[in-house]
Parts: C-alpha cells; structure tokens; sequence
C-alpha cells in the first residue's frame, strides 16, 4: 500500500461525507448503534495513533469539536501526518482498511 493509495481512500470519504449537515452527522451508521460523527471520529483517533506510532510519539486523544462538520478536515489531517510519518506500507494498508471500512459503513 502507498501513502498515495491512502490519500486517494480518504479523498473520497471525504468527498463522500464533506458536504454533510448536523443532521446526517447524527443518524446511526448502518449496521451500528453510533452515529455516522462517533464513527468517524473513531477512525480519526485510529489513524492518529497509527502516526504517533509511527513517529514513536505518545498517543493523544484527538479532540471532538462541537462542530461534527470538522470531521473531514480532522481525517485529512491526520491522514497526512501518518503519511509524513513515513511507516510501512502494512501500517497505510491497515489505515486504508480502515477508511474503507468506514465508508462501507456510511
């Protein structure tokens, strides 16, 4: 997996939930008893600990803003900070997963 692989995943979850309102942040994920924002946000600290991983940094709690509409501004980020990071392609394949898996459940 490349860390374009992975860019290209989180584009397009991003360009699938970017134009979200509050309301669809809301709604219950399918198959899940979270919402769509509590699922998202899980995949944001997923992948947040991959990077302080692999920058063998501690892991940090990624903040929840008020505002669910940051989500995708946050993945982008932290997307691109495993991305600087430099890891091994098993660590973008499992975040790619993981995006995926995310979307699959949008």
């Amino acid at each position: 997996m490349s860390a374009a692989e992975l860019l290209r995943v989180v584009g397009l979850l991003v360009g699938q939930v970017g134009h979200w309102q509050q309301p669809r942040w809301a709604a219950v994920a399918t198959g899940g008893n979270v919402s769509r924002a509590d699922l998202v946000h899980k995949l944001v600290q997923e992948i947040a600990n991959l990077a302080a991983d692999a920058e063998g940094e501690p892991r940090r709690d990624v903040p929840r803003s008020g505002n669910d509409l940051a989500l995708p501004d946050q993945l982008r980020v932290v997307a691109a900070d495993l991305v600087a990071a430099g890891p091994p392609d098993e660590v973008l394949a499992r975040a790619a997963a993981a995006v995926a898996a995310t979307r699959d459940a949008l």
